[in-house]
């Protein structure tokens, strides 16, 4: 029987060959966009997962509250929590680990002793215990080794790049920073790139050294502390511990008020307020986004199957009739119109899925990400498209089908259905529904652009272009050779300046401190702290409003502030503060400038109370800035400098402008998304309201004829034609522009510094739909305006 069903619906496809190819063409390129969308959320929801009892891992997270309502979140803790906690937590925690993440050169020499192998790398001091909270694939060694200071644990990756086979690694070694010597005593698998904790290189965490080590107030994000429950502790019964614990190691009266979370392993990839250490966050509110676009989609082209299916329903009558009186039971013929449409989706299936391995390079360079199309390596993928299949299927044929089905058989024979059966009104309300989708897709499109344009063109308050940040070694042994440097560097003359600092005015490595003012109490806000030299003004093109800049000096500590400290401290004259004493960490400094504001975030945040100090030891950049037309030659000369001026250590760059741009990635992901999905959307939509006018022409080709005959113009005739269309696309802005707008309200609120909602892109919208609209039904209504009418009525 099925085997019969299926070539009927053949031969009825290939009978309406032209409807056919409208819908295969709407359905495929939407189940590949679904397809894409799904493997790319699969991945994301993939990340910190596989790992033994991961719903009792828990990382311990930071929190300030202050008096003026602000609050600060941290991934990192207080170095000396994670013995604390494995004291005071242990009839609740079964292990605790610290990891603390760090940098440094690594150096390698060969058997005759001549260094063969100089690179910088990323690691992690890691206690022993890490390895008990996460399983890892062990494939030499073991973590035990780490209970001892000197010692390393390479991934498979490392241990091939430092000696060549990962085999006969154990018990080899290499310098770290030019101080200690590491020896390796295990190999692990290569940890999975969608892992928040990307480890390649764990030193042991008693090799770390600090002096941050017993100090409780301070805390950095390259401090984290993880810990596994007892199988029987649920999260709730460690808050009465925690509150108990904060009291004991904390201040209790402190203008901020310290706090901790306990942050479940699965949330760590999506919680934008925390970070870690992989750097990459997915927010969930973007993945629900790509839901509902992919959800959007499929409803847009499987509108247009159930407009098709019924417009030709009527078409269809009489086979249903003969059917009916030859015996045919209703349910025999829903599944015969039924596998019509599996058959349809089945293909559009297989179109879509090269279309998908087509665009997947694609989106894998969008994201930044490995994302896979492999069935056979991800069976979930194979079961989401069987599900969409389903689904589309019944989504698109059940109405379809109910309604063919369903037809008298008596009138059926005499092709007495009436044109309307099967729904005039449903076919128009579900053109307005496809039609307020693609309106709003495009309103949101078109305010993310706009948002993005405001952004790059918003001013920082600083001048950003053209200025490279090149790291400095960060030993006391190279300090000395700074000034060399920077007058060299001084003399190329497509070098406009040169400033060493600790970070660019705009950065994501910043650090917040406690200070008090003028001999008063602290502040119950939180102050950002940089370093920087006497030409970090003119290099940055930062201005003063008050006071002088800093001095050039190796022994005076002097400070400069920003417009929004003196706000927060209620100064409204800038010059009142010029001479007045910061006093934090232990130091007491004079201020003796005041710049203006400039953005040191990103613009979803506000701009911070900023401090600039003159301590040369915490200087980790040079930023040079450079003449633009000559930024690749110069760059050259530069790099060439550095490493004869320190050639143990390893030269490395990023431009400024660059690392701006990183702050806004999400936002460029969503922009290229909404603007392609906008553009499938739009081109579903619009094929399939040519199929329907194709349709519709088709049946009024006798009435289009009659008109002619008694003198009604070609153009009267497409405007008959178009006004029913342009009418329903008219009321599906009318729906999508409440929709649109608290759509974009909600997505702006994210930004510190946003654009007004203006009117424009809701017109614009509706100018785009109308006239596509206009010129798609156009074409189609002359071309049967302009039919021969002989052939139209020759039969009566």
């Amino acid at each position: 029987m099925f085997k019969l069903n299926l070539k009927i619906a053949w031969r009825n496809l290939w009978k309406n060959k032209g409807y056919t190819l409208i819908n295969i063409l709407g359905l495929s390129i939407g189940m590949a966009s679904c397809i894409l969308i799904f493997i790319f959320i699969r991945y994301q929801m993939s990340f910190d997962e596989g790992f033994k009892n991961e719903d009792k891992i828990y990382r311990i997270v930071s929190t300030w509250d202050y008096a003026d309502g602000n609050q600060f979140y941290s991934q990192g803790v207080p170095l000396p929590l994670t013995a604390a906690i494995r004291n005071d937590f242990s009839p609740y925690i079964e292990k605790v680990a610290a990891i603390e993440n760090s940098a440094g050169m690594i150096k390698i020499k060969d058997a005759n002793g001549k260094e063969r192998l100089k690179t910088i790398e990323n690691v992690f001091y890691v206690e022993p215990e890490f390895f008990e909270v996460f399983n890892y694939n062990w494939l030499s060694g073991n973590y035990s080794s780490l209970a001892d200071p000197n010692h390393v644990v390479l991934s498979k990756e490392m241990a091939n790049k430092f000696f060549g086979d990962w085999k006969t690694a154990l018990g080899k070694s290499f310098s770290f920073d030019d101080k200690v010597n590491y020896t390796v005593s295990g190999v692990i698998d290569d940890v999975a790139e969608n892992n928040s904790v990307p480890l390649k290189i764990m030193l042991a965490y008693k090799s770390f050294n600090n002096n941050r080590l017993t100090n409780w107030g301070s805390v950095s994000s390259s401090s984290e502390s993880y810990f596994k429950l007892k199988p029987n502790v649920n999260i709730e019964t460690l808050n009465g511990p925690l509150t108990s614990f904060i009291k004991k190691y904390y201040v209790e009266k402190a203008p901020g008020k310290e706090g901790h979370l306990f942050q479940p392993l699965a949330d760590i990839h999506y919680n934008e307020k925390f970070g870690n250490f992989s750097g990459r966050i997915m927010p969930k509110k973007q993945l629900y986004g790509l839901v509902i676009i992919g959800f959007f989609l499929m409803i847009t082209a499987s509108i247009n199957f159930i407009n098709l299916a019924t417009a030709q329903a009527v078409s269809r009558s009489k086979e249903v009739g003969v059917r009916k009186v030859m015996g045919s039971q209703r349910s025999q013929l829903i599944i015969q119109f039924l596998t019509e449409t599996l058959t349809i989706v089945f293909i559009s299936l297989l179109i879509g899925s090269v279309l998908t391995e087509i665009a997947l390079p694609g989106m894998q360079n969008l994201f930044n990400s490995k994302i896979s199309f492999s069935i056979f390596q991800h069976p979930i993928i194979f079961l989401f498209m069987i599900l969409l299949v389903v689904l589309v299927s019944l989504l698109a044929g059940f109405y379809p089908a109910m309604i063919m089905s369903g037809f008298n058989p008596a009138l059926a024979i005499k092709n007495k259905v009436i044109a309307n059966t099967g729904g005039l009104g449903l076919r128009k309300i579900l053109v307005v529904v496809q039609f307020t989708l693609t309106v709003t897709l495009i309103i949101g499109t078109l305010v993310i652009l706009q948002q993005m344009k405001y952004v790059r063109e918003q001013p920082l308050g600083f001048n950003s272009s053209a200025i490279a940040m090149i790291d400095l070694p960060n030993d006391s042994a190279t300090v000395s050779r700074f000034s060399a440097f920077k007058a060299q560097l001084k003399q190329i003359s497509s070098v406009e300046e040169v400033s060493f600092c600790r970070t660019a005015p705009s950065s994501q490595n910043n650090n917040g401190n406690t200070f008090s003012y003028n001999g008063g109490k602290d502040a119950d806000f939180q102050v950002n702290t940089k370093n920087a030299d006497e030409d970090y003004l003119k290099t940055f093109d930062l201005k003063l409003t008050a006071g002088r800049n800093l001095v050039k000096s190796d022994t005076i500590n002097e400070y400069l502030v920003n417009e929004t400290l003196l706000k927060k401290l209620n100064i409204q004259n800038p010059n009142e503060a010029i001479g007045k004493i910061i006093s934090m960490g232990g130091m007491k400094a004079p201020i003796v400038g005041v710049i203006q504001d400039f953005k040191n975030k990103s613009l979803h945040e506000n701009i911070d109370p900023i401090l600039i100090g003159s301590l040369r030891t915490r200087h980790y950049y040079a930023a040079v800035k450079l003449n633009a037309k000559e930024m690749m030659g110069t760059m050259k000369i530069v790099s060439k400098i550095w490493q004869q001026t320190f050639p143990e250590s390893v030269y490395h760059e990023a431009f400024l402008d660059d690392q701006i741009k990183n702050y806004y990635e999400g936002e460029r992901i969503m922009g290229t998304l909404f603007k392609v999905f906008a553009g499938v959307i739009i081109f579903i939509s619009f094929i399939g309201l040519f199929g329907l006018i194709s349709f519709v022409a088709t049946q009024r080709t006798r009435e289009v004829a009659i008109r002619k005959v008694l003198g009604a113009s070609t153009m009267e005739i497409v405007k008959m034609l178009n006004g029913s269309f342009l009418l329903m696309v008219f009321l599906a802005n009318l729906v999508a522009w409440p929709l649109a707008y608290l759509f974009v309200s909600k997505w702006l609120a994210g930004f510190a510094y946003r654009i007004d909602i203006s009117i424009w892109p809701f017109a614009l919208a509706m100018l785009i739909s109308m006239l596509i609209t206009l010129i798609t039904v156009s074409i189609r209504s002359y071309w049967a305006a302009n039919a021969n009418t002989i052939d139209a009525l020759k039969y009566e």
